[in-house]
């Protein structure tokens, strides 16, 4: 297989795909899923993807072999992943714990790390040549629930992808499996964190009743820009531009989180850059981790989805006319909309109203995916230079993105945002983003120092 990109092209060699299965006999049982974990928008694979570097003191060890023992010890503590999915009464998922096993496939690519250069910078733009083959139309029931491929690079360096079915896990939920399968690389024999499924903590009321306002699952009538031909940037924000965004805030707005300032400055001028009507609703959802919201929080343990995307709304005339702070406060305060009674709400609204998805028309979804620490993972050859997902956008939602954490060619520790827009539109956001970064937002047109904080991924 060959990959065309700006470092040279270079060839991958796959072997054929294994099934890997848990390393001593598991329970052979059926697991319900919640109804947060069984939302239509989560039946999906999704993918991380992980780089690390040669590790000297690992010269005599090969990752594929350890990662792949590694991992059928991990999977005897979380046995489920090696099921398969069924559908019961009214199409709701179930997990099989059958023990057949996640797919694994071990591979080769004649490149080094230093040919990749600056493109490791999350989303790795060679993400699809370190992936498992599988394809999209694949029905899901029919594929193992972790995909995972592990590939040897020239330098000694390899790269790790996982895939997951997002209806076994959150982020949070896959980063502690994650680090259990890193534990057992090591030659820890337990995990630290004990495994939790307990997803009827999770399950719809009986009878169900929805209790709060849940904006992001309004119908909305689709204005089809998925269709359009659609460019892609990435957005670094080191210590110099989290300044300067702090520094567009009164004094009491400034100790937000670097979330709230991202995803505010994101909305902003993505609105803008549409160009839509100023009287019409503009959504930001957020993804909120809740399991510190349940009063008492849930096990230390538990890995399925306990998220909400509660949506900030206004219409765009505000969004755009109104300083910056505006929408900081909005995305504040909706993210402390989540409560226990949020999360119970939502498992009823998708019982009700038949696992409805979130809207997409003039909406945005953000996760900060800083908190699951994906590049800490360390199966023996230290900390990942890079661990963040394989796409910029949220599945098929090209408003949809996350925030990662990312050390860059310079050594500056920072947070990506990778964004899909309408190529029409993506200069105009760019223009934006450097304006705010500069401190310039009477849109003056004069160099700007912030240049250097975007990568293109055409």
């Amino acid at each position: 297989m060959d990959s065309s990109s700006s470092c040279p092209p270079f060839t991958m060699h796959k072997c054929k795909p294994e099934l890997v299965a848990p390393s001593i006999p598991t329970p052979d049982e059926t697991k319900l899923l919640s109804e947060i974990d069984d939302q239509n928008y989560l039946r999906l694979h999704y993918s991380i993807i992980q780089i690390y570097q040669n590790e000297s003191s690992m010269a005599n060890k090969d990752p594929v072999r350890v990662i792949r023992q590694a991992l059928a010890q991990a999977l005897v503590f979380y046995y489920p992943f090696a099921g398969r999915l069924r559908e019961g009464r009214g199409h709701k998922l179930m997990v099989d714990c059958t023990g057949e096993g996640v797919m694994f496939v071990e591979a080769d690519a004649d490149v080094t790390l230093d040919q990749f250069g600056d493109n490791l910078q999350p989303p790795f733009i060679h993400s699809k040549a370190f992936m498992c083959d599988v394809a999209e139309s694949e029905d899901i029931k029919n594929l193992p629930l972790l995909l995972i491929q592990v590939t040897r690079l020239k330098c000694g360096g390899f790269v790790v992808s996982t895939g997951w079915n997002h209806v076994m896990a959150d982020g949070a939920g896959l980063s502690q499996f994650m680090q259990a399968w890193a534990e057992m690389a090591r030659g820890i024999k337990t995990p630290s964190i004990s495994p939790l499924w307990r997803r009827e903590l999770l399950m719809a009321r009986d009878p169900p009743r929805i209790t709060c306002n849940h904006r992001e699952y309004d119908q909305i009538q689709d204005d089809n820009l998925n269709s359009l031909d659609l460019v892609h940037r990435s957005f670094f924000f080191g210590p110099a531009q989290m300044a300067a965004l702090r520094g567009l805030l009164p004094r009491q707005l400034r100790q937000c989180t670097a979330f709230d300032l991202i995803t505010a400055c994101f909305w902003r001028c993505r609105t803008r850059a549409l160009q839509i009507d100023a009287d019409e609703d503009v959504r930001m959802m957020c993804i909120v981790n809740a399991r510190n919201r349940f009063r008492p929080s849930l096990p230390v343990g538990y890995y399925g989805n306990a998220f909400a995307y509660p949506a900030a709304m206004t219409t765009a005339g505000k969004l755009c006319a109104n300083p910056y702070a505006y929408a900081v406060e909005l995305i504040h305060k909706v993210k402390g909309e989540v409560t226990e009674e949020y999360m119970h709400s939502v498992a009823d609204l998708m019982v009700l109203k038949g696992r409805c998805m979130p809207t997409t028309v003039r909406s945005c979804l953000v996760s900060d995916l800083t908190r699951a620490r994906f590049r800490d993972v360390d199966f023996g050859w230290g900390k990942a230079l890079s661990g963040a997902p394989a796409k910029g956008s949220t599945g098929p939602f090209y408003g949809g993105t996350h925030i990662v954490s990312y050390k860059n060619s310079k050594g500056v520790d920072g947070l990506v945002l990778p964004v899909w827009m309408p190529a029409e539109a993506m200069s105009m956001f760019v223009k934006d983003m450097e304006d705010m970064i500069s401190g310039n937002q009477n849109q003056q047109n004069h160099p700007t120092k912030a240049a250097s904080f975007i990568r293109s991924t055409m």
